[in-house]
């Protein structure tokens, strides 16, 4: 089967040089973007609920521009004022980046990991006199609170938004030859969304280890798992997976 449409459950990319638009030209692709997934804030009256004090902790741990936005989001509707001497762990440099959004960088304490949490650990590792507060979604990867657990730090969990399923009714069906999905709740939403759907000879690519399993544990068949050896992006093994698949009689 020559794939010639895929639907990336993602938003789509504002560079005009994104490798998604270079492969769709390179192999005559229609890439359509949508995403299956969005973020809801949690009110500050429900997060009230998990009677958890922002300010009973001396670190803030940051994963994503998600928690970033909603930590000071959660402080504004609590009229909370953060102290000047909170520090801030960042799990890669776009995410410190952006917290300047917020913060006036020079006057506070930012710990920058390399890129995954578990770079991030080795800065945590090194300040555990701290008392870290973790901003997350209702669907936090599991490896953070092992590894927080692990490292025998203080550390409080907290969800300060939710993610939910897109309303995708708009689309009538999903006559593409590849879907793309890069969290389990893309999963979620697709069997939400479009409860009938058979994937027949619908190809499936997943990124990432928890991605893949949501596929295969929904029933579906899971025909390529990103990133690979030879391709650490999607797009990347999107294009070698189109190539053998040209090779198939």
């Amino acid at each position: 089967m020559k794939i010639k449409t895929i639907l990336v459950s993602q938003p789509a990319p504002t560079d005009e040089k994104s490798p998604y638009h270079e492969l769709a030209k390179k192999f005559a692709l229609k890439i359509d973007f949508r995403p299956f997934i969005k973020v809801e804030a949690v009110p500050a009256q429900d997060f009230r609920q998990e009677r958890v004090n922002v300010l009973d902790h001396t670190a803030i741990v940051l994963t994503s521009r998600n928690a970033v936005d909603h930590f000071f989001r959660m402080c504004k509707e609590l009229r909370l004022t953060v102290p000047e001497s909170m520090k801030y762990f960042c799990v890669s440099e776009s995410v410190a980046y952006y917290v300047q959004k917020y913060i006036v960088y020079r006057k506070r304490k930012v710990f920058i990991g390399k890129q995954t949490f578990g770079d991030l650990m080795d800065v945590i590792k090194k300040h555990k006199d701290e008392k870290f507060l973790v901003p997350c979604s209702d669907i936090q990867k599991g490896e953070i609170p092992e590894l927080l657990d692990k490292a025998n730090v203080q550390y409080t969990n907290a969800v300060f938004y939710r993610t939910v399923a897109s309303d995708l009714s708009d689309i009538k069906d999903l006559k593409y030859d590849m879907l793309v999905f890069f969290s389990p709740g893309g999963i979620e939403s697709l069997k939400k969304n479009f409860p009938k759907f058979k994937q027949n000879g619908v190809f499936i690519a997943a990124f990432g280890p928890t991605t893949s399993k949501a596929v295969r544990d929904n029933g579906f068949r899971l025909d390529l798992e990103a990133p690979l050896p030879e391709a650490p992006s999607m797009t990347g093994a999107i294009e070698l997976f189109i190539k053998r698949e040209a090779k198939k009689k």
